[in-house]
């Protein structure tokens, strides 16, 4: 009898699948971005490695978070920007206003409770070293609250919830 060989997956569809799924996540993104905002009770905690190639944060935040971070869109972010391979968004870190650069290959977990709706992904190629991005701070719109409110957005750790 001859040997059957496992046929080889030459079209890579695991990857091409991610990469569909990663769209919902942009277009997801590009209707909280449009002026009427995230609709009804709709909201994101979107995971991401804070240590994946092409992520930018603040060296403070990435103090704190090494390895991964989720982030809550709900009422209090700022200057939401939505490209074809990432995204970008103001929140406030200890009431100040900072900007996170996520592209979507860094994310993992993509999650709306208001309607139980979860994306997973498998953890992306993580940089050894991340390129530090040293940006002026930004300035601040008209729209960010006062320093010291401390009603914005919070980073949630899920590593309590995670099973060891």
């Amino acid at each position: 009898m001859a040997e059957d060989t496992p046929p080889v997956d030459e079209m890579h569809y695991e990857a091409l699948a991610q990469d569909a799924l990663r769209g919902v996540i942009r277009s997801a993104l590009e209707r909280a971005a449009s002026p009427s905002g995230i609709p009804g009770e709709h909201h994101f905690y979107i995971t991401f490695k804070t240590r994946g190639r092409g992520v930018s944060v603040p060296p403070d935040v990435l103090a704190k978070y090494p390895d991964e971070m989720t982030i809550v869109l709900q009422h209090q972010y700022w200057d939401l920007a939505v490209e074809h391979d990432l995204f970008s968004v103001m929140l406030k870190f200890g009431g100040m206003p900072k900007v996170l650069t996520v592209p979507y290959n860094a994310v993992t977990r993509f999650y709306d409770p208001s309607v139980q709706f979860l994306l997973q992904f498998e953890a992306p190629e993580t940089v050894a070293e991340p390129v530090a991005i040293m940006t002026p701070e930004p300035t601040r719109p008209a729209t960010v609250p006062p320093e010291g409110d401390d009603s914005g957005p919070k980073v949630v750790s899920l590593d309590q919830f995670r099973k060891k």
